[in-house]
C-alpha cells in the first residue's frame, strides 16, 4: 500500500551514490585521506610549517615547531621542495627573498668583519637631531699632531692657550704621511700619543705628503687617487680619529688640506680631503672636521692672498703648500672656533 508520507529527503544528499551506483566513503578513507595529504605537505613544503612556527607566539609555536623542525629536514633531503617552489613560484605576488641582508639577521650579527657597522649615537651632534647641546668641559690639554702641516699652528696654539691653563703638546712628523709608513705608521703613532699623553683633545694636520700607493685588497698595491685609494685612505684615518678619541673621552679636530698650487698635489688634496669626511662620520659628535678650503681655497681655487682683518695678505708659503705664519694665524682661530663649541678655556 502506497504510502501518503512525502518521501524523505536526505539532506545531505548521500542517496547521490546509491543512485549513480558508486561505493560510500568510510570513516578509514577520511583518515588515509588526510595521512596521505599530511606525507604531501611533509615532503613538499616541510620549511614552511617550519617557518609558521617560528613566527608564532605562545604554547601553540612549540606544538608547531615540534612537527615542523624534522618535517623540514626531512623536505630538505629530498627534491620534492624544491620542485614544488619553482612550480608553484608564479603564484606568489612577493619577490622570494632569500640569502643574507636581512635587518635581523644583521642585528643578531654584531660588528663582525662580515656585519654592517651599527650606527652608534656618536654619529650625530646635538645640532643635527634639534637637541640641546651638552654642557662644555673644561679643557686643561691639548696635542697638536701631524706632518709639516701642524707647523707653526701647535706654536700659535700653545701661545694662546698656554697663558690660559691649558698644556699644549706639540708632536709633528716633518715627512710623514698615512699613506707612507716608511718614517711613521700613524696608526701605531696614534696610540702611543694617547698613552703618553692622554689629551683631552686633539688637533691634527696632516697630508701634505700623502699620495703614495696603499696596499689593497690581497696586498696588491693601489695608486692614488681613485676610489678605492680613498678608501683605504680613509680607513686609516678612521683608524686613527678612533685613537685619538679616546672612546669618547676626547674631542679631535681634524684640519682639511687647503689647496695646494701644484695640480697633481691638488688631486691628492680633493681625495684626502673627501676621506677624511668620510672617515670621520661615525663619531660626528666626538670628531670634528675643520675645513681650511672654504677659508683659504674657496671652489678648490688656489690663491697665495687673501683679505684678513680688512688687508691684502700673503697666507701660503712660496711652495704652494703650506700656511705661513699669517696663513697660520686664520687656521688658528678656526681651531679655536671649533675648541670653543665643546670646551671652556
Amino acid at each position: 500500500m502506497p504510502s501518503d508520507r512525502p518521501e524523505h529527503r536526505d539532506d545531505n544528499l548521500m542517496e547521490r551514490f546509491d543512485r549513480e551506483g558508486a561505493r560510500r566513503f568510510r570513516a578509514r578513507d577520511a583518515i588515509l585521506a588526510v595521512a596521505l595529504g599530511s606525507v604531501i605537505l611533509v615532503l613538499c613544503a616541510g620549511p614552511s610549517i617550519r617557518k609558521a612556527g617560528e613566527q608564532m607566539h605562545g604554547i601553540g609555536r612549540d606544538v608547531v615547531l615540534g612537527i615542523g623542525r624534522p618535517a623540514a629536514w626531512l623536505a630538505d633531503q629530498l627534491p620534492f621542495h624544491h620542485a614544488t617552489h619553482t612550480f608553484t613560484a608564479w603564484l606568489s605576488p612577493d619577490v622570494s627573498l632569500t640569502g643574507p641582508g636581512g635587518f635581523a639577521a644583521n642585528a643578531a650579527a654584531g660588528a663582525g668583519a662580515a656585519a654592517i657597522p651599527p650606527v652608534t649615537p656618536d654619529a650625530f651632534t646635538a645640532s643635527q637631531i634639534g637637541a640641546p647641546a651638552p654642557a662644555r668641559r673644561r679643557l686643561r690639554s691639548l696635542l697638536v699632531t701631524g706632518d709639516s702641516m701642524s707647523q707653526p699652528l701647535d706654536q700659535d696654539l700653545a701661545q694662546t692657550l698656554d697663558g690660559e691653563g691649558v698644556k699644549v703638546t706639540a708632536d709633528p712628523h716633518i715627512g710623514s704621511g698615512i699613506s707612507n709608513t716608511l718614517l711613521v705608521d700613524w696608526g701605531k703613532l696614534s696610540v702611543h700619543q694617547v698613552r703618553q699623553y692622554r689629551p683631552d683633545a686633539v688637533v691634527v694636520f696632516i697630508g701634505a705628503n700623502d699620495g703614495y700607493s696603499m696596499p689593497g685588497p690581497g696586498g696588491h698595491p693601489v695608486n692614488c687617487c681613485g676610489a678605492q685609494w680613498a678608501a683605504i685612505y680613509a680607513q686609516r684615518v678612521r683608524q686613527m680619529m678612533n685613537a685619538y678619541r679616546q672612546g669618547g673621552a676626547a674631542h679631535v679636530y681634524w684640519l682639511t688640506l687647503p689647496t695646494p698650487r701644484e695640480a697633481a698635489r691638488a688631486r691628492a688634496a680633493l681625495v684626502v680631503n673627501a676621506a677624511i669626511e668620510v672617515a670621520a662620520e661615525p663619531w660626528r659628535d666626538q670628531v670634528t672636521v675643520v675645513d681650511t678650503v672654504a677659508e683659504f681655497t674657496p671652489g678648490e681655487r688656489y690663491r697665495d692672498a687673501m683679505t684678513v682683518a680688512g688687508k691684502p695678505t700673503i697666507v701660503r708659503e712660496s711652495d704652494g703648500i703650506h700656511l705661513n705664519g699669517a696663513g697660520s694665524a686664520v687656521a688658528e682661530k678656526l681651531v679655536l672656533g671649533a675648541i670653543d663649541q665643546n670646551y671652556t678655556r
